[in-house]
């Protein structure tokens, strides 16, 4: 055990080198996978048909092709048309692409389940299309959809183990390379707590966001304030003397 230890000890910067390939992949994905999400998801439910039919086609194709196939064909196959991108730009957009259809999911389900009177008051108070979906529509569906949105992130930062395959020096890569160092079952463990302690910190602070969007919707309990203890205090009243609490005889 000591000489794992100390093996580890020395692939630290190795280590550090990889988590942060990692991070990089799993904040720059979900966030290209939002911006995909909620673009996708709002043109779903467009009233253009052409715009609504192109949007279905895009989500489709990326829900139903493999992340691998997609991470080669960034990698392998644009560079024969004249499209040469750096790995780890790669990495971020097959991620981003991917998760992003599954996100447009989310999104259109959300706004879908935003009561229909929430919709009519919108235009009985003649709001026009972007205010009603920034002031009325959205809050709402923001609460829902950040559930959703937590689950694809965590599956997201899984994903980023794939970015091995186009050449990236991730996580996954650094710790396969240490288990030659440390033993297969050490090196292997140490990369699931890297990657689960990588994912619970991000549920975490979508869940955060999540109560505080209910929380301006009124859906979820305000915060405790801490109440100061008075200093006032109230006398006794004497149950010998109920002149005292009568103010005197009448």
């Amino acid at each position: 055990m000591a000489e794992n230890l100390e093996a580890l000890w020395s692939a630290l910067p190795r280590l550090w080198e990889g988590v942060q390939v990692t991070l990089i992949l799993s904040l720059g994905g979900a966030a290209l996978a939002m911006i995909i999400a909620v673009a996708l998801g709002l043109a779903t439910l467009s009233n253009n048909i052409l715009l609504r039919g192109a949007a279905r086609v895009v989500v489709e194709f990326f829900r139903g092709t493999s992340l691998v196939v997609q991470l080669f064909w960034l990698f392998y196959v644009l560079p024969l048309f004249g499209i040469d991108l750096d790995s780890l730009t790669v990495g971020i957009m097959a991620l981003g692409l991917n998760y992003g259809a599954y996100g447009s999911e989310v999104v259109r389900g959300s706004l879908a389940s935003v009561p229909k009177t929430q919709w009519e008051s919108t235009v009985a108070f003649s709001m026009g299309p972007v205010l009603r979906m920034r002031r009325v529509i959205w809050p709402q569906a923001w609460a829902l959809m950040l559930p959703g949105f937590n689950n694809l992130v965590v599956m997201l930062v899984k994903g980023t183990a794939l970015a091995s395959f186009v050449l990236l020096t991730d996580l996954t890569f650094v710790t396969d390379q240490m288990r030659r160092e440390v033993g297969t079952v050490f090196a292997f463990g140490v990369g699931l707590v890297i990657y689960f302690l990588i994912a619970w910190v991000i549920s975490w602070l979508l869940r955060r966001l999540e109560i505080r969007a209910r929380r301006k919707l009124g859906q979820a309990p305000p915060k405790k304030n801490r109440t100061v203890p008075s200093t006032e205090t109230t006398a006794p009243v004497s149950s010998q003397n109920p002149e005292a609490s009568t103010g005197g005889p009448r």
